[in-house]
Protein backbone atom coordinates (compact mmCIF):
# COMPACT_ATOMS: atom_id res chain seq x y z
CA UNK A 1 0.00 0.00 0.00
CA UNK A 2 1.17 3.34 -1.05
CA UNK A 3 1.75 6.21 1.23
CA UNK A 4 -1.02 8.19 -0.08
CA UNK A 5 -3.09 5.50 -0.29
CA UNK A 6 -2.38 4.86 3.86
CA UNK A 7 -3.36 8.24 4.54
CA UNK A 8 -6.20 8.56 2.50
CA UNK A 9 -7.80 4.85 4.02
CA UNK A 10 -7.34 6.76 7.61
CA UNK A 11 -9.37 9.93 6.32
CA UNK A 12 -12.49 7.75 4.96
CA UNK A 13 -12.11 6.11 8.68
CA UNK A 14 -12.17 9.60 10.32
CA UNK A 15 -15.17 10.76 8.16
CA UNK A 16 -17.18 7.61 8.72
CA UNK A 17 -16.46 7.63 12.17
CA UNK A 18 -17.61 11.14 12.83
CA UNK A 19 -21.12 11.01 11.02
CA UNK A 20 -22.59 7.50 12.32
CA UNK A 21 -25.00 5.83 10.31
CA UNK A 22 -25.23 8.95 7.96
CA UNK A 23 -23.17 9.96 5.80
CA UNK A 24 -21.07 12.69 5.31
CA UNK A 25 -23.33 14.54 2.63
CA UNK A 26 -26.30 14.11 5.14
CA UNK A 27 -24.50 15.22 8.08
CA UNK A 28 -23.62 17.95 6.34
CA UNK A 29 -26.67 19.56 5.24
CA UNK A 30 -28.30 19.06 8.49
CA UNK A 31 -25.95 21.52 9.77
CA UNK A 32 -26.88 23.89 7.53
CA UNK A 33 -30.35 23.81 7.55
CA UNK A 34 -30.08 24.17 11.10
CA UNK A 35 -27.81 27.41 10.55
CA UNK A 36 -30.79 28.36 8.04
CA UNK A 37 -33.03 28.75 11.03
CA UNK A 38 -31.56 32.00 12.44
CA UNK A 39 -30.27 35.62 11.28
CA UNK A 40 -27.18 34.86 13.34
CA UNK A 41 -26.64 31.46 11.18
CA UNK A 42 -27.29 32.85 7.93
CA UNK A 43 -24.60 35.70 9.07
CA UNK A 44 -22.16 33.29 9.97
CA UNK A 45 -22.58 31.29 6.83
CA UNK A 46 -22.15 34.72 5.24
CA UNK A 47 -18.85 34.82 6.61
CA UNK A 48 -17.68 31.60 6.59
CA UNK A 49 -14.62 31.14 4.45
CA UNK A 50 -14.79 26.85 4.51
CA UNK A 51 -14.84 25.56 0.92
CA UNK A 52 -14.70 22.26 1.38
CA UNK A 53 -18.02 20.75 1.54
CA UNK A 54 -19.34 17.65 4.36
CA UNK A 55 -16.71 18.99 7.25
CA UNK A 56 -17.80 17.43 10.56
CA UNK A 57 -18.21 20.16 13.27
CA UNK A 58 -14.83 18.87 14.64
CA UNK A 59 -12.96 19.42 11.22
CA UNK A 60 -14.24 22.85 10.72
CA UNK A 61 -12.15 23.57 13.57
CA UNK A 62 -8.93 22.09 12.23
CA UNK A 63 -9.49 22.97 8.39
CA UNK A 64 -9.15 25.29 5.71
CA UNK A 65 -7.39 26.32 2.78
CA UNK A 66 -4.93 28.58 4.39
CA UNK A 67 -3.66 25.03 6.97
CA UNK A 68 -3.35 22.72 4.70
CA UNK A 69 -0.10 21.41 3.20
CA UNK A 70 1.10 23.52 1.02
CA UNK A 71 1.52 22.12 -2.54
CA UNK A 72 4.37 22.05 -5.08
CA UNK A 73 2.38 24.66 -7.54
CA UNK A 74 3.21 27.20 -4.05
CA UNK A 75 5.90 26.17 -3.13
CA UNK A 76 8.57 28.57 -4.90
CA UNK A 77 10.49 29.83 -2.34
CA UNK A 78 14.39 29.40 -2.86
CA UNK A 79 17.66 30.02 -1.01
CA UNK A 80 17.88 33.05 -2.25
CA UNK A 81 14.42 33.74 -0.78
CA UNK A 82 15.48 32.84 2.13
CA UNK A 83 18.44 34.73 1.95
CA UNK A 84 16.70 37.98 1.12
CA UNK A 85 13.95 37.62 3.50
CA UNK A 86 16.35 37.62 6.74
CA UNK A 87 18.24 40.49 4.88
CA UNK A 88 14.56 42.40 5.01
CA UNK A 89 13.58 41.61 8.52
CA UNK A 90 16.97 42.05 10.07
CA UNK A 91 17.66 45.74 8.42
CA UNK A 92 14.65 47.19 11.25
CA UNK A 93 14.98 49.64 13.88
CA UNK A 94 14.22 47.04 16.42
CA UNK A 95 17.94 45.52 15.95
CA UNK A 96 19.52 48.00 16.13
CA UNK A 97 18.37 49.55 19.48
CA UNK A 98 18.99 45.95 20.73
CA UNK A 99 22.28 46.17 19.98
CA UNK A 100 22.68 49.76 21.43
CA UNK A 101 21.26 48.95 24.41
CA UNK A 102 24.63 46.89 25.08
CA UNK A 103 27.02 50.48 24.65
CA UNK A 104 24.55 52.30 26.61
CA UNK A 105 25.30 49.46 29.35
CA UNK A 106 28.57 50.60 28.75
CA UNK A 107 29.81 48.16 27.04
CA UNK A 108 32.79 48.70 23.75
CA UNK A 109 31.55 48.37 20.38
CA UNK A 110 33.37 45.29 19.58
CA UNK A 111 32.05 43.35 22.58
CA UNK A 112 28.94 44.48 22.18
CA UNK A 113 29.04 43.01 18.75
CA UNK A 114 30.57 40.05 19.77
CA UNK A 115 27.68 39.53 22.11
CA UNK A 116 25.68 39.90 19.22
CA UNK A 117 27.07 37.18 16.95
CA UNK A 118 26.62 34.74 19.49
CA UNK A 119 23.25 35.43 20.08
CA UNK A 120 22.31 35.47 16.53
CA UNK A 121 24.14 32.46 15.82
CA UNK A 122 22.23 30.53 18.02
CA UNK A 123 19.30 31.82 16.36
CA UNK A 124 20.03 30.69 13.44
CA UNK A 125 20.64 27.41 14.63
CA UNK A 126 16.99 27.43 16.15
CA UNK A 127 15.15 28.75 13.20
CA UNK A 128 16.61 25.97 11.30
CA UNK A 129 16.02 23.09 13.40
CA UNK A 130 12.17 24.93 13.94
CA UNK A 131 11.88 24.94 10.23
CA UNK A 132 12.49 21.19 9.66
CA UNK A 133 8.89 20.06 10.08
CA UNK A 134 7.45 22.87 7.47
CA UNK A 135 10.28 22.16 4.64
CA UNK A 136 9.39 17.72 5.49
CA UNK A 137 5.79 18.04 6.09
CA UNK A 138 4.36 21.27 4.17
CA UNK A 139 2.29 22.39 7.24
CA UNK A 140 2.35 25.62 9.41
CA UNK A 141 3.35 25.67 13.00
CA UNK A 142 -0.68 25.96 14.31
CA UNK A 143 -0.55 22.42 12.17
CA UNK A 144 2.49 21.34 13.43
CA UNK A 145 2.36 21.55 16.88
CA UNK A 146 -1.01 19.73 17.20
CA UNK A 147 1.57 16.43 17.42
CA UNK A 148 2.84 18.10 20.72
CA UNK A 149 0.04 19.92 22.24
CA UNK A 150 -3.06 17.69 21.00
CA UNK A 151 -5.43 18.92 18.45
CA UNK A 152 -6.91 21.30 20.22
CA UNK A 153 -4.33 21.78 23.18
CA UNK A 154 -2.55 23.67 20.20
CA UNK A 155 -4.89 26.59 20.43
CA UNK A 156 -2.78 27.70 23.32
CA UNK A 157 0.50 27.98 22.04
CA UNK A 158 -1.50 29.25 19.14
CA UNK A 159 -3.20 31.89 20.78
CA UNK A 160 0.39 32.75 22.57
CA UNK A 161 1.92 33.21 19.59
CA UNK A 162 -0.78 35.55 17.83
CA UNK A 163 -1.02 37.83 20.59
CA UNK A 164 2.50 38.62 20.87
CA UNK A 165 2.52 38.72 17.28
CA UNK A 166 -0.33 40.96 17.97
CA UNK A 167 2.19 43.32 20.66
CA UNK A 168 4.76 43.63 18.05
CA UNK A 169 2.69 44.59 15.04
CA UNK A 170 1.94 47.48 17.61
CA UNK A 171 5.12 47.90 18.97
CA UNK A 172 7.14 47.90 15.28
CA UNK A 173 4.49 50.05 13.80
CA UNK A 174 5.26 52.63 16.21
CA UNK A 175 8.90 52.44 15.75
CA UNK A 176 7.91 52.95 12.27
CA UNK A 177 6.15 55.49 13.32
CA UNK A 178 8.92 57.40 14.41
CA UNK A 179 10.50 57.30 10.48
CA UNK A 180 7.35 58.92 9.36
CA UNK A 181 7.61 61.55 11.89
CA UNK A 182 10.99 62.26 10.83
CA UNK A 183 9.58 62.72 6.70
CA UNK A 184 6.90 64.91 8.14
CA UNK A 185 9.60 66.94 9.77
CA UNK A 186 11.75 67.16 6.43
CA UNK A 187 8.98 68.74 4.82
CA UNK A 188 7.13 70.62 6.72
CA UNK A 189 9.86 71.78 9.11
CA UNK A 190 12.04 70.57 12.59
CA UNK A 191 9.44 72.38 14.83
CA UNK A 192 6.48 70.99 13.41
CA UNK A 193 6.15 68.68 16.23
CA UNK A 194 5.57 71.80 18.45
CA UNK A 195 3.40 73.64 16.08
CA UNK A 196 0.85 70.99 16.62
CA UNK A 197 -1.12 71.38 19.69
CA UNK A 198 -1.04 68.24 22.12
CA UNK A 199 -4.19 66.59 23.16
CA UNK A 200 -3.20 63.00 24.32
CA UNK A 201 -2.31 63.28 28.29
CA UNK A 202 -0.05 60.54 28.04
CA UNK A 203 3.44 61.10 28.94
CA UNK A 204 4.92 58.63 26.47
CA UNK A 205 3.08 60.00 23.34
CA UNK A 206 2.47 63.49 21.44
CA UNK A 207 -0.64 63.64 19.47
CA UNK A 208 2.40 64.39 16.72
CA UNK A 209 3.32 61.39 17.44
CA UNK A 210 0.57 59.37 17.69
CA UNK A 211 -0.69 61.22 14.03
CA UNK A 212 2.80 59.75 13.05
CA UNK A 213 2.12 56.22 14.04
CA UNK A 214 -1.43 56.15 12.58
CA UNK A 215 -0.16 57.68 9.34
CA UNK A 216 2.43 54.64 9.14
CA UNK A 217 -0.11 52.17 10.77
CA UNK A 218 -3.07 52.98 7.54
CA UNK A 219 -0.28 53.16 4.64
CA UNK A 220 0.86 49.45 5.91
CA UNK A 221 -2.32 47.94 5.44
CA UNK A 222 -2.47 47.60 1.50
CA UNK A 223 0.72 45.45 2.17
CA UNK A 224 -1.69 42.68 4.58
CA UNK A 225 -3.20 41.62 1.05
CA UNK A 226 -0.53 40.27 -0.58
CA UNK A 227 -0.38 36.33 -0.49
CA UNK A 228 2.50 34.62 2.31
CA UNK A 229 3.90 32.95 -1.47
CA UNK A 230 3.61 36.06 -3.40
CA UNK A 231 5.21 38.62 -0.65
CA UNK A 232 8.73 37.33 -0.88
CA UNK A 233 8.78 40.17 -3.84
CA UNK A 234 8.69 42.61 -1.23
CA UNK A 235 11.21 41.62 1.02
CA UNK A 236 13.52 41.28 -2.27
CA UNK A 237 12.96 45.00 -2.98
CA UNK A 238 13.90 46.18 0.58
CA UNK A 239 16.62 43.68 0.23
CA UNK A 240 18.28 46.22 -2.11
CA UNK A 241 16.97 49.47 -0.83
CA UNK A 242 17.26 49.91 2.58
CA UNK A 243 20.92 47.67 3.47
CA UNK A 244 21.94 50.77 1.03
CA UNK A 245 20.28 53.93 3.05
CA UNK A 246 21.73 51.71 6.64
CA UNK A 247 25.59 51.71 5.28
CA UNK A 248 24.52 55.49 4.00
CA UNK A 249 23.44 56.46 6.91
CA UNK A 250 26.43 54.99 9.00
CA UNK A 251 28.98 56.55 6.85
CA UNK A 252 26.84 60.13 7.13
CA UNK A 253 26.96 59.58 10.87
CA UNK A 254 31.03 59.17 10.94
CA UNK A 255 31.72 62.10 8.91
CA UNK A 256 29.73 63.84 11.47
CA UNK A 257 31.73 61.92 14.09
CA UNK A 258 35.27 63.28 12.11
CA UNK A 259 35.90 59.26 11.32
CA UNK A 260 35.98 56.16 13.06
CA UNK A 261 38.90 56.43 15.17
CA UNK A 262 36.90 58.08 17.81
CA UNK A 263 34.08 55.58 17.92
CA UNK A 264 36.19 52.39 17.74
CA UNK A 265 38.24 53.53 20.87
CA UNK A 266 35.91 54.27 23.23
CA UNK A 267 36.37 52.14 26.15
CA UNK A 268 34.15 49.59 28.09
CA UNK A 269 33.31 51.14 31.27
CA UNK A 270 31.97 48.39 32.66
CA UNK A 271 34.94 45.06 33.89
CA UNK A 272 34.60 41.87 35.20
CA UNK A 273 31.77 39.97 36.69
CA UNK A 274 29.37 43.21 35.67
CA UNK A 275 30.79 43.08 32.36
CA UNK A 276 30.20 39.18 32.26
CA UNK A 277 26.40 39.58 32.72
CA UNK A 278 26.10 42.45 30.52
CA UNK A 279 27.51 40.50 27.92
CA UNK A 280 25.24 37.25 29.16
CA UNK A 281 21.82 39.65 29.03
CA UNK A 282 23.04 40.72 25.34
CA UNK A 283 22.87 37.24 23.83
CA UNK A 284 19.65 36.69 25.84
CA UNK A 285 18.09 39.77 24.43
CA UNK A 286 19.14 38.37 20.57
CA UNK A 287 17.79 35.31 20.99
CA UNK A 288 14.51 37.00 22.99
CA UNK A 289 14.03 39.20 19.90
CA UNK A 290 13.60 35.96 17.72
CA UNK A 291 11.85 33.61 19.66
CA UNK A 292 8.69 34.55 17.77
CA UNK A 293 10.33 33.96 14.80
CA UNK A 294 12.12 30.62 16.27
CA UNK A 295 8.47 29.21 17.15
CA UNK A 296 6.70 29.52 14.15
CA UNK A 297 9.57 29.20 11.61
CA UNK A 298 7.09 26.77 9.98
CA UNK A 299 4.98 28.88 8.55
CA UNK A 300 7.53 30.29 6.09
CA UNK A 301 9.79 26.92 5.55
CA UNK A 302 6.36 25.21 4.25
CA UNK A 303 6.86 27.30 1.26
CA UNK A 304 10.35 26.10 0.49
CA UNK A 305 10.87 24.88 -3.12
CA UNK A 306 13.73 21.82 -1.81
CA UNK A 307 14.37 20.02 1.14
CA UNK A 308 17.69 22.74 0.97
CA UNK A 309 16.18 25.77 0.16
CA UNK A 310 15.36 26.66 3.62
CA UNK A 311 18.13 24.88 5.98
CA UNK A 312 21.73 26.66 5.36
CA UNK A 313 20.44 29.37 3.60
CA UNK A 314 18.78 30.95 7.01
CA UNK A 315 21.03 28.81 9.20
CA UNK A 316 24.39 31.49 8.05
CA UNK A 317 22.11 34.30 6.40
CA UNK A 318 20.63 34.97 10.18
CA UNK A 319 23.69 35.58 12.15
CA UNK A 320 25.34 37.42 8.76
CA UNK A 321 22.37 39.65 8.32
CA UNK A 322 21.50 40.70 11.73
CA UNK A 323 25.32 41.46 13.14
CA UNK A 324 26.00 43.48 10.17
CA UNK A 325 22.59 45.85 11.11
CA UNK A 326 23.48 45.40 14.13
CA UNK A 327 26.78 46.78 13.88
CA UNK A 328 25.45 50.06 12.44
CA UNK A 329 23.22 50.44 15.27
CA UNK A 330 26.21 50.33 17.33
CA UNK A 331 28.51 52.56 15.70
CA UNK A 332 25.63 55.04 15.29
CA UNK A 333 25.07 55.03 18.86
CA UNK A 334 28.57 54.69 19.95
CA UNK A 335 29.01 58.21 17.31
CA UNK A 336 26.13 59.93 19.18
CA UNK A 337 28.27 59.61 22.18
CA UNK A 338 31.12 61.55 20.24
CA UNK A 339 28.79 64.13 18.33
CA UNK A 340 26.30 64.77 21.17
CA UNK A 341 27.76 63.97 24.31
CA UNK A 342 24.56 61.75 24.72
CA UNK A 343 24.16 57.88 23.80
CA UNK A 344 20.99 57.82 21.63
CA UNK A 345 20.24 54.11 21.88
CA UNK A 346 17.71 54.20 19.13
CA UNK A 347 19.10 55.58 15.50
CA UNK A 348 16.06 57.21 14.56
CA UNK A 349 17.01 59.68 17.68
CA UNK A 350 20.46 60.52 15.87
CA UNK A 351 18.98 60.32 12.51
CA UNK A 352 16.38 63.30 14.31
CA UNK A 353 19.37 65.37 15.43
CA UNK A 354 20.71 65.91 12.07
CA UNK A 355 17.71 68.42 11.60
CA UNK A 356 19.08 70.39 14.23
CA UNK A 357 21.39 72.01 11.14
CA UNK A 358 18.09 72.37 8.85
CA UNK A 359 19.64 72.92 5.63
CA UNK A 360 18.35 71.47 2.36
CA UNK A 361 21.23 68.75 2.33
CA UNK A 362 20.13 67.52 5.54
CA UNK A 363 16.15 67.70 4.59
CA UNK A 364 16.61 65.63 1.52
CA UNK A 365 18.96 63.22 3.85
CA UNK A 366 16.88 62.72 6.23
CA UNK A 367 13.73 62.53 3.90
CA UNK A 368 15.36 59.61 2.22
CA UNK A 369 17.23 57.46 4.82
CA UNK A 370 13.45 58.16 6.76
CA UNK A 371 11.96 56.69 3.32
CA UNK A 372 14.35 53.45 3.69
CA UNK A 373 13.69 52.66 7.41
CA UNK A 374 10.01 53.29 7.22
CA UNK A 375 9.97 50.36 4.42
CA UNK A 376 12.59 48.38 6.47
CA UNK A 377 9.99 48.56 9.24
CA UNK A 378 6.40 47.58 6.97
CA UNK A 379 8.49 44.50 5.93
CA UNK A 380 9.90 43.67 9.20
CA UNK A 381 5.81 44.15 10.28
CA UNK A 382 4.61 42.01 7.02
CA UNK A 383 7.05 39.21 7.39
CA UNK A 384 7.34 38.95 11.35
CA UNK A 385 3.94 40.09 12.37
CA UNK A 386 0.60 40.41 10.32
CA UNK A 387 1.82 37.21 8.17
CA UNK A 388 2.86 35.72 10.85
CA UNK A 389 -0.28 36.48 13.25
CA UNK A 390 -2.36 35.79 10.03
CA UNK A 391 -1.18 32.31 9.69
CA UNK A 392 -1.67 30.88 13.01
CA UNK A 393 -4.82 32.78 13.58
CA UNK A 394 -6.10 30.84 11.17
CA UNK A 395 -6.07 27.73 13.23
CA UNK A 396 -8.06 29.73 16.13
CA UNK A 397 -11.22 29.80 13.75
CA UNK A 398 -10.56 27.63 10.76
CA UNK A 399 -14.19 28.59 9.45
CA UNK A 400 -14.08 32.06 9.37
CA UNK A 401 -10.45 33.36 9.30
CA UNK A 402 -7.92 33.39 6.45
CA UNK A 403 -4.48 34.63 6.24
CA UNK A 404 -5.35 37.90 4.82
CA UNK A 405 -8.44 38.74 7.73
CA UNK A 406 -6.15 37.38 10.86
CA UNK A 407 -3.15 39.99 9.34
CA UNK A 408 -6.29 42.72 9.74
CA UNK A 409 -7.19 41.72 12.81
CA UNK A 410 -3.34 41.90 14.08
CA UNK A 411 -3.17 45.31 12.87
CA UNK A 412 -6.80 46.51 14.42
CA UNK A 413 -5.08 44.87 17.82
CA UNK A 414 -1.80 46.25 17.53
CA UNK A 415 -3.62 49.95 16.88
CA UNK A 416 -5.12 49.46 20.07
CA UNK A 417 -2.50 48.51 22.49
CA UNK A 418 -0.97 51.81 23.21
CA UNK A 419 2.63 50.49 21.95
CA UNK A 420 4.44 53.70 23.01
CA UNK A 421 4.29 52.39 27.11
CA UNK A 422 6.50 49.46 25.96
CA UNK A 423 8.97 51.44 24.34
CA UNK A 424 9.35 54.63 27.19
CA UNK A 425 12.58 53.04 28.04
CA UNK A 426 15.79 51.03 26.65
CA UNK A 427 15.16 48.91 29.96
CA UNK A 428 11.20 48.78 29.87
CA UNK A 429 12.40 47.44 26.33
CA UNK A 430 14.51 44.73 27.05
CA UNK A 431 12.47 43.38 30.04
CA UNK A 432 9.39 42.91 27.87
CA UNK A 433 11.70 40.96 25.18
CA UNK A 434 12.51 38.73 27.93
CA UNK A 435 9.45 38.72 29.72
CA UNK A 436 8.17 36.79 26.47
CA UNK A 437 10.79 34.91 25.45
CA UNK A 438 10.14 32.91 28.80
CA UNK A 439 6.87 31.73 27.38
CA UNK A 440 7.38 31.10 24.04
CA UNK A 441 10.60 29.06 25.07
CA UNK A 442 9.18 26.59 26.89
CA UNK A 443 6.41 25.98 24.12
CA UNK A 444 9.49 25.24 21.41
CA UNK A 445 10.98 23.00 23.97
CA UNK A 446 8.28 20.75 24.25
CA UNK A 447 7.74 20.91 19.73
CA UNK A 448 11.39 20.29 19.87
CA UNK A 449 11.29 17.36 22.44
CA UNK A 450 8.13 15.71 20.68
CA UNK A 451 9.85 16.08 17.28
CA UNK A 452 13.18 15.09 17.51
CA UNK A 453 13.57 13.11 20.38
CA UNK A 454 10.35 11.54 20.77
CA UNK A 455 8.92 10.66 17.99
CA UNK A 456 12.17 11.08 15.33
CA UNK A 457 10.41 13.27 12.24
CA UNK A 458 7.85 10.55 12.38
CA UNK A 459 4.20 12.50 11.55
CA UNK A 460 1.05 11.48 10.59
CA UNK A 461 -0.26 13.45 8.30
CA UNK A 462 -4.05 13.38 8.37
CA UNK A 463 -4.39 12.59 12.03
CA UNK A 464 -3.01 16.54 12.20
CA UNK A 465 -6.48 17.37 10.99
CA UNK A 466 -8.93 15.13 12.75
CA UNK A 467 -10.13 15.03 16.03
CA UNK A 468 -11.94 11.30 16.32
CA UNK A 469 -11.02 8.94 18.92
CA UNK A 470 -8.89 6.81 16.37
CA UNK A 471 -6.33 10.07 15.90
CA UNK A 472 -3.13 9.51 17.35
CA UNK A 473 -2.94 13.54 18.65
CA UNK A 474 -6.46 13.74 20.04
CA UNK A 475 -4.63 12.05 23.02
CA UNK A 476 -7.35 13.46 25.95
CA UNK A 477 -10.18 15.14 24.32
CA UNK A 478 -7.58 16.80 22.41
CA UNK A 479 -5.02 17.94 24.82
CA UNK A 480 -1.88 16.23 25.78
CA UNK A 481 -1.43 16.81 28.98
CA UNK A 482 2.20 15.98 29.52
CA UNK A 483 2.71 18.96 26.76
CA UNK A 484 1.30 21.85 29.29
CA UNK A 485 2.84 19.70 32.64
CA UNK A 486 6.11 20.56 30.47
CA UNK A 487 5.59 24.04 29.19
CA UNK A 488 4.57 24.73 32.72
CA UNK A 489 8.08 23.52 34.17
CA UNK A 490 9.61 25.67 31.92
CA UNK A 491 8.30 28.83 32.97
CA UNK A 492 8.42 28.16 36.92
CA UNK A 493 12.65 28.36 36.88
CA UNK A 494 11.88 31.72 35.32
CA UNK A 495 8.89 33.15 37.44
CA UNK A 496 10.83 34.41 40.36
CA UNK A 497 13.80 36.19 38.17
CA UNK A 498 10.62 37.86 36.08
CA UNK A 499 9.23 39.67 39.23
CA UNK A 500 12.62 41.01 39.96
CA UNK A 501 13.13 42.14 36.72
CA UNK A 502 10.06 43.66 36.24
CA UNK A 503 10.59 45.74 39.67
CA UNK A 504 7.12 43.82 40.78
CA UNK A 505 9.30 42.58 44.05
CA UNK A 506 12.65 42.06 45.50
CA UNK A 507 14.66 38.34 44.90
CA UNK A 508 16.96 36.79 45.57
CA UNK A 509 20.27 37.56 43.34
CA UNK A 510 20.79 33.79 42.57
CA UNK A 511 17.15 34.51 40.42
CA UNK A 512 18.20 37.04 38.56
CA UNK A 513 21.09 35.06 37.48
CA UNK A 514 18.86 32.11 36.55
CA UNK A 515 16.62 34.63 35.01
CA UNK A 516 19.39 35.86 32.52
CA UNK A 517 19.71 32.38 30.94
CA UNK A 518 16.04 32.49 30.40
CA UNK A 519 15.81 31.11 26.84
CA UNK A 520 17.71 28.45 27.52
CA UNK A 521 16.50 27.89 31.52
CA UNK A 522 12.80 27.27 29.43
CA UNK A 523 13.75 25.37 26.73
CA UNK A 524 15.84 23.05 28.50
CA UNK A 525 13.21 22.63 31.30
CA UNK A 526 10.43 21.84 29.15
CA UNK A 527 12.88 19.29 27.23
CA UNK A 528 13.63 17.09 30.37
CA UNK A 529 9.94 16.96 31.35
CA UNK A 530 8.09 16.24 28.66
CA UNK A 531 10.33 13.19 27.69
CA UNK A 532 10.53 12.20 31.27
CA UNK A 533 6.37 11.80 31.09
CA UNK A 534 6.82 10.53 27.31
CA UNK A 535 8.67 7.56 29.15
CA UNK A 536 6.97 7.12 31.94
CA UNK A 537 3.22 7.42 30.40
CA UNK A 538 3.35 6.58 26.34
CA UNK A 539 1.97 8.41 23.72
CA UNK A 540 0.42 6.77 20.53
CA UNK A 541 1.16 7.79 17.38
CA UNK A 542 4.81 6.12 17.45
CA UNK A 543 6.84 4.16 14.71
CA UNK A 544 6.78 0.50 16.43
CA UNK A 545 10.18 0.87 17.30
CA UNK A 546 10.26 3.66 19.36
CA UNK A 547 6.99 2.55 21.47
CA UNK A 548 8.52 -0.36 22.40
CA UNK A 549 11.90 1.33 23.22
CA UNK A 550 11.57 5.17 22.91
CA UNK A 551 15.53 5.54 23.44
CA UNK A 552 16.21 3.50 20.47
CA UNK A 553 18.19 4.88 17.71
CA UNK A 554 16.41 5.42 14.38
CA UNK A 555 15.07 8.32 12.48
CA UNK A 556 11.29 7.88 10.95
CA UNK A 557 11.15 11.57 8.81
CA UNK A 558 9.48 11.46 4.94
CA UNK A 559 9.24 13.84 2.72
CA UNK A 560 5.47 13.89 1.74
CA UNK A 561 4.75 15.07 -1.54
CA UNK A 562 1.02 16.20 -1.47
CA UNK A 563 -0.58 18.02 -4.14
CA UNK A 564 -4.24 17.40 -3.60
CA UNK A 565 -5.66 17.18 0.59
CA UNK A 566 -9.22 16.91 0.83
CA UNK A 567 -10.05 16.55 4.28
CA UNK A 568 -13.79 15.37 4.30
CA UNK A 569 -13.07 12.98 1.56
CA UNK A 570 -9.51 11.42 1.88
CA UNK A 571 -8.40 12.49 -1.32
CA UNK A 572 -4.23 13.06 -0.78
CA UNK A 573 -2.38 12.78 -4.55
CA UNK A 574 1.18 12.77 -5.02
CA UNK A 575 4.11 10.68 -4.29
CA UNK A 576 5.60 10.56 -0.77
CA UNK A 577 8.52 8.48 0.15
CA UNK A 578 8.10 5.58 1.36
CA UNK A 579 8.95 4.99 5.20
CA UNK A 580 10.10 1.82 6.63
CA UNK A 581 6.96 -0.54 7.03
CA UNK A 582 8.22 -1.71 10.75
CA UNK A 583 8.01 2.06 11.74
CA UNK A 584 4.70 2.62 10.54
CA UNK A 585 1.93 2.21 13.52
CA UNK A 586 -0.92 4.60 12.38
CA UNK A 587 -2.70 3.86 15.66
CA UNK A 588 -1.95 2.58 19.29
CA UNK A 589 -2.88 -0.49 20.16
CA UNK A 590 -5.70 0.70 22.17
CA UNK A 591 -7.27 2.74 19.42
CA UNK A 592 -6.49 0.29 16.80
CA UNK A 593 -9.14 -0.16 14.19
Amino acid sequence: MAFGDKLTHRFHKSSDASTGAASVEEYSTSIHEKSDKSAIGKFLDKIAVQEEKGLSVSQTFLFNFDLRPVESARRVWSWFNYVFFWIADSFNINTWQIAATGVQAGMSWWTCWLSVWVGYFLCGIFVTISARVGIYYHVSFPVSCRSSFGVFGSIWPVFNRVVMSCVWYGVQGYIGGTTMALMLRSIFGNDLNTRIPDGISSPNVTTFEFLSFFLFWLFSLPFIWLEPHKVRHLFTVKSYVVPVAGIAFLVWTIKKANGIGPIVKQPSTIHGSEFAWEFIRMVMNSLANFATLITNAPDFSRFSKTKKSAKWAQLFSIPLCFSITSLIGILVSSASTVIYGETYWSPIDVLGRFLDNYNSGNRAGVFFISLAFALAQLGTNISANSLSAGTDATALFPKYITIRRGGYICAAVGLAICPWELLSSSNKFTTYLSAYSVFLSAIFGVIFADYYIVKRGWLILTDLYNAEKTSAYTYWHGINYRAFVAYICGILPNIVGFVGATGAGSVPQGAMYVYDFNFFTGFASSIVVYVLLCYIHPIPGLPTDIKKDLFKKGWYEIYAEVEEFDVSGGVINGEGQEPEEEAIDYYSEEKKV
